[in-house]
């Protein structure tokens, strides 16, 4: 593990929960919610039921869950607040665990660089036909 200071800890948790509106899901195996926190709510995931199906509650969940061993990030999804969010799922001996954080800011970033990129092909195109 590395050797990381306390301080350093303790910003990246209190950054993570306050600017990245940190979300949790924990669902069982068999596809039932088994525990939630961290504001939901900013993401639109409200009125959840324990024991319910994950995907008839979360729409987005449904056909990921349940996971093998491995661990699936998913960038950008769109929530049905129409928020942007990185979604992280991962298994433990709990269940699959589905972590929401919020990405707004990357995604108006990507959005830019993606925006410029596009300019940049068009002048391409159009100093092409200018050639010819």
């Amino acid at each position: 593990m590395l050797d990381i200071p306390n301080a350093v800890i303790t910003y990246i948790l209190h950054f993570i929960i306050t600017e990245r509106s940190l979300a949790y899901l924990l669902v069982e195996k068999d596809g039932s919610l088994l525990a939630w926190g961290g504001r939901l709510a900013d993401y639109g995931i409200t009125n959840l039921c324990k024991g319910e199906q994950i995907g008839q509650q979360v729409f987005f969940l449904e056909g990921l869950l349940p996971l093998d061993d491995s661990s699936l990030f998913l960038p950008f999804i769109k929530t049905e607040n129409d928020i942007c969010a990185d979604i992280h799922i991962f298994s433990s001996t709990e269940g699959d665990w589905v972590l929401l954080l919020d990405s707004i800011v990357d995604e108006k970033h990507f959005s830019f660089i993606q925006q410029e990129a596009n300019s940049y092909s068009l002048l391409q195109e159009k100093i092409s036909r200018l050639e010819h």
